[in-house]
């Protein structure tokens, strides 16, 4: 019965954590909300880093190309927690990598589940014929 609502809610999922992504890279790349740690050096792998944020994120909003997607930032978050977190401690709570194990496997999670309902992919997967489909006429 909550079957019929599995798209709908991984659309939701993804929407939500690529605003919360966006919100990561806005804050390397224009100082908004407020960086924690400053703004990052031009061309570091910080910076590097929120331009991943922000252009993929917005993919992942739209739901472009989810699946390609989602596999390079899931690949940059299990960078970010090895490269720049890890060093501090292994815990996750101790290094304040959370964030990063958590979308890292949820982006993960999307390059097997694709996009979800609302999103540019199913719209372009819908409106094709299938290769099989016989034209009547």
């Amino acid at each position: 019965m909550l079957s019929v609502w599995t798209s709908k809610a991984l659309a939701g999922l993804r929407i939500v954590s690529s605003l919360l992504f966006i919100e990561h890279g806005t804050q390397k790349l224009f100082g908004f909300p407020t960086p924690i740690h400053g703004m990052p050096p031009i061309l570091s792998l910080h910076e590097i880093g929120g331009c991943l944020e922000l252009v993929g994120g917005i993919l992942l909003l739209v739901g472009v190309k989810t699946r390609p997607v989602a596999l390079i930032l899931s690949g940059e978050m299990a960078v970010a927690y090895w490269v720049f977190l890890a060093p501090k401690s292994f815990f996750p709570a101790v290094n304040g990598g959370d964030a990063a194990v958590l979308f890292c496997f949820l982006f993960l999670f999307f390059v097997f589940s694709g996009a979800g309902a609302w999103s540019w992919d199913e719209r372009s997967s819908s409106s094709r014929l299938p290769d099989n489909a016989a034209v009547s006429g």
